[in-house]
């Protein structure tokens, strides 16, 4: 019986299909043992890392796409770039401050007295600046007198008459204003930065009570003459002297008064730096006994180490508010002269935050006050266990004296 076509044509079909297998037998596979393929790929990293190694080819990978695509940015863009580079960022304080030889020096572990180094120049005109360094913590001002007539300074030339316990005013060859306060500040006006540090730390320093050259804390400000005013006033950070009285009469004694006024109350911001300075200087000496004590030791708190901290924040609190007149609302000196020079005195002290400066650190001293109070009473704890252990040591011989004694006196009635 014949089978039908279709049943007859499977199995045909099927066999050359087997058959085309058997004579082209499929590739197995490759297969990655070691590294996979997508392993080999570059690693792509978005997230935070401490590897130092990863950090870095992270960092060289965002500089090559940064450099991509300026090559691939357009000419303005360039432009806008370079421009944007160019602006100047905003100052954060008031005045310019400078600390002497921190340029040169890194942050220095233990205070060596030296004379401060020259700065570099300044790009700002010294004919129209305003500096103050402090470089004692007081002069004897009859000394700062002599000092000043024997190098040819013109002592009071526009007859302030103030009382030279409280401010000596003097004038140089080029007409620039020198003026020495008993807190160990100098205030020049229109004299160059090198002048300066060369009249406070080598001419004036045989002057000085407890020089501190090491220590020395520069303030910077700017001024402009103002020919069509009479009086004075702070525009922003640049003094405005109002000149009119000087141009027209020719009478210097109204501008010398406000400069002064402006003088006074700038050398209460390198006075109160320097206290900022000592502060942290005593922090910073702290900061190792107070890790101690965190690790859970004792041993090495001494008596005398925690003694000479707490001198100097009395210290420190003594020249703050007793000692000097950073605190004084107005000098003495200016209770009898006008009122506008009161006005110029709030008005410097408002650029410079003086207050809130002198707020903050009486904060930081009572602060550190507090930590030296828990020292001490952690010593004279430490000294009270001791004592009371020699005091449990002497009644035991004297018990071991008695037993004795009774011992004895048993064995000789026996």
């Amino acid at each position: 019986m014949r089978l039908p076509l279709q049943k007859a044509m499977i199995p045909a079909f099927r066999g050359l299909h087997t058959g085309a297998l058997a004579l082209a037998p499929r590739p197995r596979p490759l297969r990655h043992f070691h590294q996979t393929t997508l392993a080999s790929l570059p690693r792509t990293r978005h997230f935070f890392t401490s590897n130092q190694l990863l950090a870095a080819n992270d960092k060289a990978d965002k500089t090559e796409d940064a450099s991509s695509n300026a090559t691939e940015a357009p000419p303005n863009t360039k432009a806008s770039s370079s421009t944007s580079l160019k602006r100047k960022p905003v100052r954060a304080s008031a005045a310019k401050s400078l600390r002497l030889g921190s340029a040169t020096k890194p942050s220095k572990p233990a205070r060596k007295p030296a004379v401060p180094e020259t700065p570099e120049p300044d790009e700002t005109d010294s004919s129209r600046a305003v500096r103050a360094i402090c470089v004692a913590q007081s002069f004897d001002m009859p000394q700062v007198q002599e000092i000043l007539r024997v190098h040819g300074f013109e002592l009071d030339p526009d007859g302030t008459e103030f009382d030279t316990q409280a401010v000596v005013h003097a004038r140089s060859v080029n007409n620039g204003d020198i003026f020495v306060f008993p807190s160990g500040t100098v205030v020049t006006w229109s004299v160059s930065e090198d002048v300066l540090v060369k009249l406070a730390s080598k001419y004036l320093i045989g002057a000085t009570r407890f020089p501190h050259l090491d220590r020395a804390e520069m303030e910077m400000l700017e001024f402009a003459p103002d020919e069509t005013r009479e009086t004075s006033y702070m525009k922003g950070e640049v003094v405005m002297l109002g000149t009119k009285a000087q141009e027209l009469e020719n009478n210097r004694l109204d501008t010398t008064l406000a400069k002064v006024a402006f003088s006074s109350g700038l050398a209460r911001s390198p006075k109160l730096a320097v206290l900022e300075t000592d502060l942290e200087y005593l922090l910073q000496e702290s900061k190792a006994t107070l890790n101690v004590l965190a690790a859970g030791s004792q041993s090495k708190l001494k008596r005398s180490s925690i003694m000479k901290m707490t001198g100097q924040l009395l210290n420190l609190r003594s020249q703050l508010n007793h000692y000097s007149d950073i605190t004084e609302e107005l000098p003495d000196m200016f209770w009898e002269s006008e009122s506008v020079l009161e006005d110029y005195y709030n008005q410097i002290g408002a650029a410079l935050s003086v207050r809130r400066r002198i707020e903050i650190l009486n904060k930081r001293i009572d602060y550190a006050h507090e930590n030296v109070t828990v020292l001490r009473e952690m010593i004279s704890e430490k000294y009270g266990h001791r004592l009371e252990w020699i005091i449990i040591a002497l009644i035991t011989v004297e018990v071991l004296f008695e037993l004795r004694r009774v011992y004895r006196e048993d064995i000789s009635e026996a």
